[in-house]
C-alpha cells in the first residue's frame, strides 16, 4: 500500500498516482477533469485522493494554469446601504452560494469612493482573481469603463450606463414588471394610481417607472404630479408616501418600485389612517422573502428571482473563463407578480 513519501507530510500528486497505479500525468488529468482518461483510471485516482486525503496545492496549480479559482464580487454602493438593506445581504449570500457550488472562492470588494475604485482596479489587474461580478447600477459609475481595460472577464448585474459594446450583463425585465404591477392595480378598479420611484440614476428605477407610465399613458406633467422618489430605502419610501398623500389626497393605488420602500409606504399609510387594501392598494417590487410576506398586510409584489440572476451571472462568467462560445452578451430575465393581500 502506498503512503505519503514522507511520513506526516502532506500527500502529493505523486503519492496519489502511486497509490492509484497510474502515471502522474494521468492523475493530473483526472484532477483537472480532463476527458482524456479511462473510467478505470478516474475511479482509481478518485479512490486514492479519498484514501490519502489529498488536497491540491492551489498556489502551485495557479502557477501552471494561471488560474486562481477566485472571483471578485464588486458593489458600487456606500457601506451603510450594503449592510442595512436586506436586498444586498441576499445578493451577497446568493453570490457566495453560486460560486461555492462551482468550487470558486468569492472575494468581496466594496467600491464607493474614487480611492476605492483605484484600489479595486489595481486588485483586479493584479492577477488575484480570474474574473469579476459587478453590481454598479449608478449613472456616473466608472467601473464599466474601467472594466474594458481589465485583462479578465466581467459580468454585470443589470444594464450598466454608457456604451454596452463588449460588456456582458444579466438583467431583469424591470419595465415589464412596472407595467405588470400597474395593470394589476387597474384591474382591481384603482383609478388614481401613484408611484414611489427609485433613484433616477439607476436603470432599474427608470425602467420600472417607464412601465408605470406605459400602463397609465402618463405624460410628463402627470408623471411629475403622481410620482415621488423614495431612494430605494424604507425611510425614503415613507417620506415619499407622505408627500404623495399631501399632493394627491384622492389616490387609491400605489406602485412602489422596491419592497424596502413599500414597507415604508405602508407605515405612512397606516399613520395617515388609510386602510390597505380597502382605501389604498399597494404593489411592491422584488418579492423579497425577508420583506414582502412579513409586512402588514402581506405585500403583493413583482418577483425578480435574484438568486437565479446571480447563478446566471456565475454560469456566464464560467463560460467566458473556459473560452466557451456565449450565445448572447445580454440576457433579460422575466418578472412575475406574486399575489398577497395588499392589492
Amino acid at each position: 500500500m502506498s503512503v505519503p513519501s514522507h511520513p506526516g507530510a502532506r500527500p502529493t500528486l505523486e503519492d496519489v498516482a502511486a497509490r492509484a497505479g497510474v502515471s502522474r500525468a494521468t492523475a493530473s488529468r483526472v484532477l483537472n477533469s480532463s476527458p482524456r482518461v479511462s473510467p478505470e483510471a478516474h475511479e482509481a485516482v478518485t479512490a486514492a485522493v479519498t484514501a490519502l486525503g489529498y488536497q491540491p496545492n492551489r498556489a502551485a496549480r495557479a502557477l501552471v494554469t494561471r488560474r486562481t479559482d477566485a472571483v471578485a464580487v464588486l458593489f458600487s454602493e456606500p457601506e451603510p446601504k450594503i449592510f442595512d438593506d436586506p436586498h444586498f445581504a441576499w445578493l451577497i449570500r446568493a453570490a457566495a452560494r453560486a460560486l461555492a457550488d462551482a468550487d470558486v472562492q468569492m472575494v468581496l470588494l466594496l467600491v464607493h469612493s474614487a480611492e476605492d475604485q483605484l484600489r479595486a482596479e489595481r486588485f483586479l489587474a493584479g492577477g488575484h482573481v480570474d474574473g469579476a461580478l459587478v453590481f454598479a447600477p449608478h449613472r456616473g459609475d466608472q467601473l464599466p469603463s474601467a472594466a474594458r481595460k481589465l485583462p479578465l472577464p466581467v459580468v454585470y448585474a443589470g444594464r450598466p450606463w454608457g456604451p454596452l459594446r463588449g460588456l456582458h450583463f444579466i438583467d431583469h425585465d424591470n419595465e415589464g414588471g412596472g407595467l405588470l404591477a400597474t395593470e394589476h392595480l387597474l384591474a382591481t378598479g384603482r383609478r388614481r394610481i401613484v408611484s414611489v420611484t427609485g433613484p433616477p440614476d439607476e436603470h432599474s428605477a427608470v425602467d420600472r417607472l417607464s412601465g408605470w407610465r406605459a400602463a397609465l399613458g402618463a405624460d410628463d406633467a402627470t408623471t411629475a404630479l403622481l410620482t415621488e422618489n423614495g431612494g430605494y430605502s424604507r425611510e425614503g419610501g415613507k417620506r415619499a408616501m407622505h408627500a404623495l398623500l399631501t399632493r394627491v389626497p384622492d389616490l387609491d393605488g400605489v406602485f412602489v418600485a422596491s419592497d424596502h420602500m413599500a414597507a415604508g409606504a405602508l407605515d405612512a399609510l397606516r399613520e395617515a389612517g388609510r386602510r390597505v387594501p380597502e382605501d389604498v392598494a399597494v404593489v411592491g417590487f422584488d418579492d423579497h422573502p425577508m420583506i414582502a410576506p412579513h409586512t402588514t398586510p402581506p405585500l403583493t409584489s413583482v418577483r425578480q428571482d435574484t438568486t437565479n440572476q446571480v447563478r446566471q451571472m456565475v454560469a456566464h462568467l464560467l463560460r467566458l473563463l473556459r473560452d466557451e462560445p456565449v450565445r448572447a452578451r445580454r440576457e433579460v430575465l422575466p418578472t412575475t407578480l406574486t399575489h398577497r393581500t395588499s392589492a
